[in-house]
């Protein structure tokens, strides 16, 4: 299972690696909209676990790359935030396969990625 977690709170996306590296995944972990696309170019992941607010921004666009580079590739989507509560993000987002809060137990995260993976 190869995950890639973009997320800008660096404690939280390692918190996020850790419990997916138990469960066996082989996770890269990145905190920015241009490091997460750089991997993407040369590297295809089961599963991406995407924090919507990205610091640097960015977010829907490396959605839309995966989905243009690695169509098979799904996406999680995390935020702390309002922003798409109503369920509008998988019309925007074609590899959407999630939509949780930042705050979601990390284990019942892991258990997500792992159903998504091996779709």
């Amino acid at each position: 299972m190869e995950v890639l977690i973009a997320e800008s709170e660096t404690e939280l996306g390692e918190l996020w690696k850790r419990h997916l590296e138990r469960m066996g995944a082989n996770v890269a972990l990145v905190g920015t909209h241009d490091a997460a696309i750089e991997l993407l170019r040369d590297h295809a992941f089961d599963v991406i676990v995407l924090d919507l607010v990205l610091q640097d921004g960015g977010a829907l666009a490396i959605s839309d790359f995966a989905s243009y580079r690695h169509p098979e590739t799904r996406v999680i989507f995390v935020t702390n935030t309002s922003f798409f509560s109503d369920g509008s993000i998988f019309n925007l987002s074609p590899n959407a396969c999630a939509f949780v809060r930042s705050g979601t137990p990390p284990e019942d995260l892991a258990a997500m990625v792992e159903y998504h993976a091996r779709r």
